[in-house]
């Protein structure tokens, strides 16, 4: 399909900077395209009256990490040059991959130091070699510490790496550290916060409970790559960055109970999303997943096992807004994110949300 049928026209304005307190008056456009209303307006506090007993809501527990991390590129024989990296997906105890920059003047072989506060891995910095160049600015870095300590120091030299959207507006500070986490977030590894699920407070979590609707995890670690535009004029041409998951065989087993008693499978945020999908065979069945998945999901797609989607509203030409698209309808979600804009719905990460049914 053709890129620009996914693109709209967004005000500066419509973009959220913070979020919403309490997070879960955050205002939740519902989406029903195979039955009235199509649109309806309403909070996130809403959710559990859209839902009904035996339900599943399935949540991505992973936890972001302070990944964005600024050094100085040290080349003998050259002059330092500042060096900014994004980690987005380890391989190693101690090797990550990355997107850096300046990318073109990054070598194989380079040493990078990053963080200069004074306290860290004795010396004030954290140590890396370039051990491999790949495109768009992705190199693969090996780390002079490995483990739980290479944790620990990225922990204290990195910084949170907001959506480039909000870092173009305004720096991280500390609000951020708890801003940009789900309230359950457990597994460490993401760069980006599976957004959708921003908006689930202590409060909600009692209602969902009352209501009777289950709450299992699984676990996607979100890497900088969501963050990339897409410049392919066609669908079919476009690559997608892989990131690593894990759906347990407990998990597994009790989603597919859901559906085979006639309960629903809802998503909160399209990371989660894209798992169950990745795991789910043709008929529908949810099998254990541990590894990486580029799954790339456009109209077309036929879902095998998600029934309901919890999402934040996303990037013209993104592949998130292709996602939605795909489930809920092209024509659809146009018409949603018409309406959105000019109701003054809250985009992006730290914006408002939507519900959507999946089109039959």
């Amino acid at each position: 399909m053709r890129v620009d049928l996914f693109d709209f026209d967004l005000p500066e304005e419509r973009i959220a900077l913070r979020p919403v307190s309490p997070r879960d008056s955050a205002r939740m456009l519902v989406v029903r395209p195979d039955g009235g209303p199509v649109l309806e307006d309403r909070h996130v506090f809403d959710l559990p009256s859209f839902l009904s007993p035996g339900d599943a809501l399935v949540f991505n527990d992973t936890k972001v990490i302070p990944a964005q991390l600024e050094g100085k590129r040290l080349r003998e024989g050259a002059q330092q040059t500042p060096v900014s990296a994004t980690l987005h997906m380890r391989i190693g105890p101690e090797r990550w991959k990355a997107f850096a920059r300046p990318g073109k003047r990054i070598k194989v072989g380079d040493r990078i130091e990053f963080g200069h506060t004074g306290d860290t891995c004795l010396l004030g910095t954290l140590g890396a070699v370039v051990e491999e160049k790949g495109e768009a600015g992705e190199v693969t870095l090996r780390f002079d510490f490995s483990g739980p300590a290479l944790d620990e120091a990225i922990m204290t030299v990195g910084h949170i790496p907001l959506p480039p959207y909000i870092a173009s507006k305004r720096g991280e500070d500390e609000k951020d550290r708890t801003d940009y986490q789900t309230v359950y977030a457990r597994e460490e590894g993401a760069v980006a916060a599976p957004t959708a699920g921003l908006h689930f407070t202590p409060a909600l979590f009692e209602a969902l409970d009352r209501a009777g609707i289950e709450r299992h995890f699984v676990t996607l670690h979100v890497g900088a790559g969501t963050f990339l535009p897409v410049k392919a004029d066609d669908t079919d041409d476009h690559k997608m960055h892989l990131e690593t998951g894990h759906v347990s065989a407990e998990t597994a087993a009790r989603l597919n109970a859901v559906k085979a008693r006639g309960g629903r499978i809802v998503c909160v945020g399209t990371t989660s999303l894209r798992l169950v999908e990745s795991a789910a065979d043709a008929s529908g069945r949810i099998e254990p997943w541990s590894g990486p998945t580029g799954i790339f999901i456009t109209p077309g797609y036929r879902f095998k096992a998600v029934d309901v989607l919890m999402t934040n509203f996303h990037l013209p030409k993104s592949t998130l807004f292709m996602l939605v698209s795909a489930f809920a309808g092209l024509d659809t979600m146009r018409a949603a994110y018409a309406h959105a804009i000019e109701s003054g719905y809250r985009f992006y990460s730290y914006g408002d949300a939507s519900l959507l049914f999946r089109k039959s």
